[in-house]
């Protein structure tokens, strides 16, 4: 088993310094790293090295990297920088400080409408980009989405996704995908569209909105049978409080025939976002009323009757001439009861039509004091004559999804056209007591730091007092006050304790007049000092001996950061006789007095 513990600390690269262990998968190892050109921590996600050799784990590897760098969008997560020479292979990748989508639905179980809408919106958004880039991700499951603390939601893992430039389906990508999320086609090897991930996007909605997954079964290949055959629970049936056009939303997601599903995923945005708008709101997918589908299904089988009855009595030549006459009777008795019913259903449906288009007045329901996570309110609140709008706002006294408050008041008169003139009812809903918790920032660069405590909207006050640690690098936080954990409130002074590296050892400076220079030297680096500058010198001292230093004996300087010059001895010239020099004087002898070298 590989320990990638012995990664921290080590710097890809010359430039990613690995800091921690994020997260292990089944092909990589997830680190947290520091980006040291662009002064910024980022998330290196190292292939295995057991699957160094895995010609299908690299590919896949180079997949995502081709694919995320086609894409720009903030749903999606960037990518930096890619490495996969020799063993050490890598992908460098924005840093999101946040969970999976799946560890916060295993932790909250079904969550609140407002959530899963916001949710799947944000992935719409993504999944729009990407399509339109010609690029399926075809994994789109919560294992894959980052969920942020501030509600923002990041799509990840492009792994497998379909560029535009590949083939439809290959052999080896047919069931390609996780099963639970796996759209019919996918299961089935069937060619795939973008509506491909619509239905994985369904499935996830299914979950968050009812804490359950749609199908599942003993082995991955039941379920996946299942989601080529099986229809699902109706998600009202495992929870009520539902909203009627979420579970619309989602169930034409989850169509088995990719042609009954939306046709992009821009168009199931626009229905989430007029549903977010109106959580009463219903969608009509046939324009008939129900009436008139039953007036014409009798129509048919009446005229069906009758052309079998007609049949019947062309085949019988000796048929007698009154059962002919019985027969034409009851054609024709059973033609006017079709119009008969027929202009029934007109009638009341003009009649209907006629009332609908009048203007009446209403009085405005009092809807404070619901709460939107227990009741739907499609149920007290007609969609054809009021228009809901949302605030959220934070209290302490009414729990997370409560009306606390609505415009116009209740009682209050209003003129309202149905399906034409509302209503418009403004709620202010409750996200509860505003508490927020002081996340562990330890070891996080501090500049970082201080913009995520500014961005928290509480108006916090951002101190910083700087300490020496041996542990943790220069300009990174040591500890907060509040302590990670501990709950924030407005306007409280958070200080961050930040690093200033190690305290500096103090060196006193030794006498190093005698020495030879590699004696010096040696004595210098021993000290944890830095020579700098070497100058000869004549002397009468044996050529090499130190003559003197820049720093005098005695003085206390810091140990690691101190640079010495010395000067050496280059020992007595001695001028030779015009015999034995080919030089016609000593002045034509090299000047050796300022002559220098710098050992680096």
């Amino acid at each position: 088993m590989e320990s990638f513990e012995q990664y921290v600390g080590q710097i890809f690269d010359n430039r990613y310094r690995i800091d921690k262990v994020l997260g292990i998968g089944g092909m990589a190892v997830v680190f947290q790293a520091q980006d040291t050109v662009m002064d910024r921590t980022v998330a290196v996600k190292m292939l295995k090295e057991s699957n160094g050799d895995d010609a299908a784990a690299i590919k896949r590897f180079v997949n995502e990297s081709k694919a995320v760098s086609m894409l720009s969008h903030a749903n999606i997560v960037k990518i930096y920088d890619v490495s996969v020479k020799d063993k050490l292979k890598y992908i460098v990748m924005e840093y999101i400080d946040g969970i999976t989508l799946k560890n916060y639905i295993s932790r909250k179980g079904v969550l609140p409408v407002r959530e899963v809408i916001s949710f799947a919106g944000q992935i719409l958004a993504a999944l729009a980009h990407a399509h339109q880039k010609g690029i399926i991700h075809r994994d789109i499951k919560p294992q894959n989405i980052m969920l942020l603390k501030n509600g923002v939601v990041k799509v990840t893992d492009f792994g497998i996704a379909k560029l535009p430039s590949a083939d439809t389906v290959s052999v080896g990508d047919k069931a390609i995908g996780t099963v639970y999320y796996i759209s019919p086609e996918q299961a089935s090897g069937k060619p795939i569209s973008p509506r491909s991930d619509l239905y994985s996007l369904g499935i996830m909605m299914y979950e968050m909105a009812t804490g359950t997954l749609p199908f599942v079964a003993e082995s991955p290949v039941s379920v996946a049978m299942m989601q080529i055959s099986d229809k699902p629970v109706a998600p009202k049936e495992v929870n009520e409080s539902l909203p009627v056009g979420l579970e619309q939303i989602i169930l034409r997601a989850m169509e088995k025939d990719p042609q009954n599903r939306y046709e992009n995923a821009m168009q199931m945005l626009i229905d989430l976002s007029e549903l977010r708008k109106n959580p009463g709101m219903m969608f009509k997918t046939r324009p008939r009323s129900e009436m008139a589908l039953v007036g014409a299904a009798a129509k048919a089988k009446l005229e069906g009757d009758a052309i079998s009855a007609m049949a019947k009595s062309n085949n019988r030549h000796k048929k007698s001439k009154n059962s002919m006459l019985i027969t034409i009777g009851a054609v024709v008795c059973a033609l006017l009861l079709v119009a008969i019913i027929s202009i029934v259903i007109i009638a009341s449906g003009l009649i209907k039509s006629n009332n609908s288009t009048k203007t009446h007045q209403i009085e405005v329901k009092n809807v404070v004091g619901v709460n939107l996570n227990e009741t739907d309110l499609s149920t007290l609140l007609s969609s054809s004559i009021y228009q809901v709008k949302y605030e959220y706002v934070f209290d302490e006294n009414a729990k997370d999804g409560v009306i606390v408050a609505q415009s116009p008041a209740a009682g209050s008169a209003k003129k309202v056209k149905e399906n034409s003139q509302y209503c418009v009812l403004t709620l202010s809903v409750s996200r509860g007591e505003n508490i927020v918790y002081m996340p562990d920032y330890t070891a996080s660069e501090n500049r970082e730091v201080k913009l995520k405590l500014e961005q928290m909207g509480l108006a916090l006050k951002v101190k910083i007092e700087r300490q020496q640690n041996k542990s943790i690098s220069s300009g990174y936080v040591i500890s907060t006050s509040p302590a990670a954990g501990d709950m924030l409130t407005e306007g409280q002074t958070v200080v961050l304790y930040v690093s200033s590296g190690s305290a500096a050892e103090m060196i006193t400076m030794p006498d190093l007049s005698g020495l030879s220079e590699t004696e010096a030297m040696k004595t210098i680096t021993d000290l944890g000092l830095t020579l700098g500058n070497v100058t000869f010198d004549d002397s009468s001292k044996d050529r090499g001996t130190v003559l003197s230093q820049s720093i005098k004996e005695g003085d206390s300087v810091p140990k690691n950061v101190t640079v010495i010059d010395i000067t050496v001895s280059n020992g007595e010239v001695d001028v030779p006789s015009s015999s034995e020099s080919s030089y016609e004087s000593s002045s034509q002898w090299p000047d050796m007095s300022n002559f220098s070298r710098r050992i680096f």
